[in-house]
């Protein structure tokens, strides 16, 4: 079955098919700007993009997926192309210096303040655990080949190649500051992702074309490839003086090097590149401008896919707020990762999401369902019956679900009747081993895209932990109160880790636990 997606430059949807049918899909997605941990409506972008991928392999296409990981040039002021304020980078180190002086470091940071490598190293590694607690694939990826997830202070020659020719192709320009900036003059497409007209961005609406460095311009919307600035934290010999690369150049360096042909009829060009709905202007319109003027090529991406915004609560994450999370704040709750990575993806893409406790709590819930069913047909129990089995037959309908522009929510309801007729009744079960090998096979099929059931356990405190140990002695009591044949205590031990704020689950595996999401 084909996919049909929405085409963020074409503005409608569209059918997918790759530049090349013989080769992997490639795919290009914007990733986190290590100064931080990342926050859930970072993941939210990063999740969808795992979905699209994943679901362009359940429909039998390879993929070569690379994710960067910004490490320099993303400035505060990312509304403008120019991306004015300070580097990210800058402002974790300063953050990091005051967290120092005041012996508030988070718990396992131990770095100089001073070495950006150092930040980035540390913010990245967490950005990774995270991605894999959530099943990103492209992490699973990198294990193997670690130029899929790419640092941009690695790839600064490729850019200055980039830059001379752009400068060769009348395409850019040093400045009257000594900076060199993208012509948009000389690129008539410029503004077509975003919609937004050069004449507009001259005028400076919206706030889109920096305040700063106008008189060094040729035009105001003209924005950075290369800033001269022997005083930044950054920076590297070039051409134009030691200085640091514009946040936009990274990604079109990396994108090219790593995954479009360097030649024949598809030379510079990649099938998809997405991000956050705010990468689509300056970022992605800058990526095209620079890619297309480099390669002459029509296209840079043949499909653009934007995730829209996540709110929480149905208010603006907030700091002062106190709705404001990372991953690692929803998994201390009690919540597993299955849950967090449903409750993020499962509103359709192109639509704002509101992320709940209750709806997290009702992932949860849903996912538990799935799982007692995986493990009942993994142990051969199935509901009897002749001709395809509830699962086996919902595999069309979810197929059809996804392949219309990723309806997950339409998917996940398809899946979620297929479970719930399939739910047995201990009086009525068969012991076709065949029929129940099949209905599983259905089941991890559809997870494929999902992701949700081998991570449905809850990441436990460390092992020293108190009320882990509690947990763990109370577990053992129960076990051995049932061995005994004890029901009454067992059923008490389950009520004391109940007012613990504890779920238990016992499995073929044994007895797992969870907290309770609040």
């Amino acid at each position: 079955m084909p996919l049909r997606l929405h085409d963020t430059l074409e503005r409608r949807l569209v059918d997918f098919s790759p530049l090349d049918p013989n080769g992997p899909v490639t795919f290009y997605t914007c990733g986190p700007t290590v100064y931080d941990y990342a926050h859930i409506g970072n993941f939210r972008s990063f999740l969808n993009a795992d979905v699209l991928r994943r679901t362009l392999e359940f429909l039998g296409h390879d993929v070569r997926h690379v994710m960067n990981i910004t490490d320099v040039g993303h400035m505060t002021d990312d509304a403008v192309a120019d991306g004015g304020g300070e580097d990210k980078m800058a402002v974790a180190g300063k953050r990091l210096l005051e967290a120092k002086k005041s012996g508030s470091l988070p718990d396992g940071v131990e770095l100089d303040p001073g070495d950006p490598g150092a930040i980035a190293d540390f913010y990245a590694a967490a950005f990774v655990e995270d991605a894999r607690l959530l099943g990103l694939k492209v992490v699973e990826d990198a294990d193997t080949e670690p130029a899929l997830m790419p640092r941009p202070t690695r790839w600064v020659p490729e850019m200055i190649a980039l830059i001379e020719r752009l400068i060769e192709g009348e395409n850019a320009y040093v400045g009257g500051d000594g900076a060199v900036y993208f012509s948009v003059a000389s690129f008539p497409d410029y503004g077509r992702l975003s919609g937004n007209s050069i004449e507009a961005l001259r005028e400076g609406q919206g706030g889109r074309v920096s305040a700063t460095n106008q008189a060094a311009k040729r035009n105001p919307a003209d924005f950075l490839l290369w800033k001269p600035d022997p005083s930044h934290l950054m920076r590297w010999a070039s051409p134009w003086g030691e200085g640091y690369p514009g946040w936009h150049l990274e990604c079109s360096a990396m994108a090219q090097g790593l995954l479009a042909p360097s030649e024949g009829e598809h030379a510079g060009q990649i099938d998809l590149h997405s991000g956050g709905e705010d990468n689509i202007f300056p970022h992605h319109e800058c990526e095209i401008a620079q890619s297309r003027a480099a390669s002459g090529a029509e296209r840079f991406a043949r499909y653009w896919f934007h995730t829209r915004h996540l709110v929480v609560e149905g208010e603006k994450m907030s700091k002062s707020k106190g709705n404001f999370f990372t991953v690692r704040d929803i998994l201390a709750k009690g919540a597993t990762p299955a849950a967090l990575r449903l409750e993020l993806v499962r509103t359709h893409y192109r639509q704002n999401a509101n992320f709940t406790l209750q709806g997290l709590r009702d992932c949860g819930r849903m996912i538990d369902r799935w799982c007692r069913l995986d493990e009942q047909l993994a142990a051969g129990r199935v509901v009897p019956g002749e001709g395809p089995g509830p699962l086996e037959a919902a595999l069309g309908g979810f197929t059809e679900a996804v392949s219309d522009d990723l309806h997950l929510a339409r998917a996940i309801g398809v899946l979620s009747e297929a479970v719930n007729v399939s739910r047995l009744d201990d009086a009525a079960v068969s012991g076709d081993a065949a029929r129940a090998a099949t209905e599983r096979a259905a089941l991890r099929k559809m997870d494929e895209i999902l992701g949700v059931l081998d991570r449905n356990t809850a990441i436990e405190p460390d092992a020293d932990n108190d009320l882990a140990t509690t947990i763990e002695s109370h577990i053992a009591a129960r076990a051995e109160a049932k061995a005994n044949k004890d029901w009454a205590a067992a059923d008490a031990i389950r009520d004391e880790l109940s007012n613990l704020g504890v779920a238990i689950k016992d499995g073929p595996d044994g007895t797992t636990w969870t907290r309770i999401v609040e």
